[in-house]
């Protein structure tokens, strides 16, 4: 009787389901013939089915299409791509045995060229569409200027950190990437967009511990030790840190293990241990320990050298994170007269950057470590033209205006979510020459822009970078200045 209950409140439920959609032209399981027409921003496929519109994964505009439904909702749907009936030129192979299985990547079947044209494109489309501004068509000097993506001469290798989940499959330990919309981990020798010397110390690291019996985490369970292994590579140093990610404080058969890497893995000059025993996705825990050799290595952005320690943030692409850079100085103007505010200044790296050509750089950021880092950075440098404060900016800044520190320029450059609403008054009321905002994130940065320019600030560029080839994600440098 329970089960016939069950069964009928599941018939009302999924009648009452198609008839909040009634009127699709597909429904789930149709094979249906689509042209493709654009990508959104997950670099799907975007096609129409007699005006419906569905999503499909590893479809490129122009190409036409065999697919089958695999979700529909009210405005859009889901499609598996089955057979290509029209090929787009810029498709490519892609070069990587587990693309289709890893969702580290989302563009290695669409050529690099197209890649770069397709990232300026996102961050016009969300200019217009979430910011409402005009984006130049030719030259118009009234207009946005959206520049060609700046792209790498070679768009591969360029990760200097790799962070490799480690788990069980059929008993056996396992660290690779996480398969597509799941937390089903790939088992992974070799990633195409690694530094080389990552992918050799992530699989000496799975033999060790293959050889030691050291037990691998389980999600579900909160069982097993070793988490993530965690690898920094430092690219004009060649320096390398191991983190060990654990669901525990005692690793058995440790010594051995330092042994082992130290002799198998030589550039190895750091080994870490940090201590996560949450039930939680976030990869590391609160304690971080030194098990054998240095705190932190080395590396260098153009001329400024930087310490990275095992928590702290650095950029993933020291290439272009040095044309970011480069193009945010650019952006600054900066003659060695002025005060510049960095507003979401990290370790430190673009504070330093700015520091070398002006009078005064103030840093502020809410991670107490990452200040730490900063100060340590520029002691490093031997820099004693920047200052670093611990806080939000939205409240350190108004404290320094009244101190009367005035900035002739304030830099931003904040996480996805974008600038908090108040420091985007705090900017207004400072009133600033210039701004300069580097984001990760078109549509927040589009948000935030608007609010500028509806408070007094003109965007005259936007310079969108390639920092993450064969991935969705673009980096944009802005330059704003106030209207007279």
């Amino acid at each position: 009787m329970k089960k016939q209950r069950d069964r009928a409140r599941g018939m009302k439920a999924n009648a009452g389901k198609a008839e909040a959609i009634a009127g699709l032209p597909v429904v789930k399981n149709d094979e249906v013939i689509i042209d493709i027409i654009g990508m959104n921003h997950d670099g799907e496929g975007v096609g129409r089915a007699e005006g419906y519109t569905l999503f499909v994964a590893g479809a490129l505009p122009g190409e036409q299409a065999r697919v089958k439904v695999l979700k529909t909702k009210k405005q859009y749907g889901y499609a598996k791509l089955l057979e290509l009936l029209q090929t787009s030129p810029q498709r490519v192979t892609a070069p990587c045995p587990i693309y289709h299985q890893c969702g580290g990547c989302q563009l290695q079947h669409l050529g690099y060229s197209g890649q770069l044209e397709w990232k300026r494109q996102h961050v016009v489309d969300a200019l217009e569409r979430i910011g409402k501004l005009t984006v130049a068509k030719e030259d118009d000097s009234t207009a946005i200027r959206v520049l060609p993506t700046l792209g790498m001469s070679e768009p591969w290798r360029y990760r200097n950190k790799a962070q490799v989940p480690v788990g069980v499959t059929d008993g056996a330990l396992v660290g690779g990437f996480y398969a597509r919309g799941s937390h089903r981990i790939i088992d992974m020798e070799t990633c195409l967009i690694q530094h080389e010397n990552n992918d050799d110390v992530v699989a000496k690291v799975k033999e060790i511990a293959r050889r030691l019996g050291i037990s691998a985490y389980d999600e579900e369970s909160g069982q097993g030790l070793l988490r993530h292994v965690v690898v920094k590579v430092g690219f004009k140093t060649g320096e390398m840190m191991l983190v060990l990610v654990t669901n525990g404080d005692k690793i058995p058969r440790a010594q051995e293990w330092i042994e082992a890497i130290r002799h198998e893995i030589p550039a190895v000059v750091s080994i870490c241990q940090n201590v996560n025993k949450r039930q939680t996705n976030v990869i590391f825990g609160d304690v971080t320990r030194v098990l054998w050799g240095r705190e932190t290595i080395y590396d260098y952005i153009g001329d400024v050298k930087f310490a990275i320690s095992a928590r702290s943030f650095y950029q993933v692409n020291p290439v272009q994170t040095e044309v970011l850079y480069g193009k945010t100085v650019e952006y600054a103007g900066l003659t060695g007269k002025e005060t510049v505010i960095d507003a979401y200044c990290g370790i430190g790296t673009i504070s330093l950057f700015l520091a070398q050509h002006a009078a005064k750089v103030y840093g502020v950021e809410i991670v107490p470590e990452a200040i730490e880092d900063a100060r340590r950075n520029a002691k490093l440098n031997g820099m004693d033209n920047v200052t670093f404060e611990v806080g939000a900016s939205e409240d350190v800044i108004p404290s320094w205006k009244e101190q009367d520190i005035e900035a002739d320029i304030i830099v931003v450059d904040p996480p996805r979510k974008g600038c908090d609403p108040r420091l985007l008054e705090t900017i207004l009321e400072m009133k600033p020459e210039r701004v300069v905002y580097v984001s990760c994130n078109p549509s927040t940065l589009a948000r935030d822009l608007r609010v500028l320019e509806d408070g007094g600030y003109r965007t005259v560029e936007v310079q969108p970078v390639d920092m993450f080839p064969h991935t969705v994600h673009v980096e944009c440098c802005s330059l704003l200045v106030r209207n007279d």
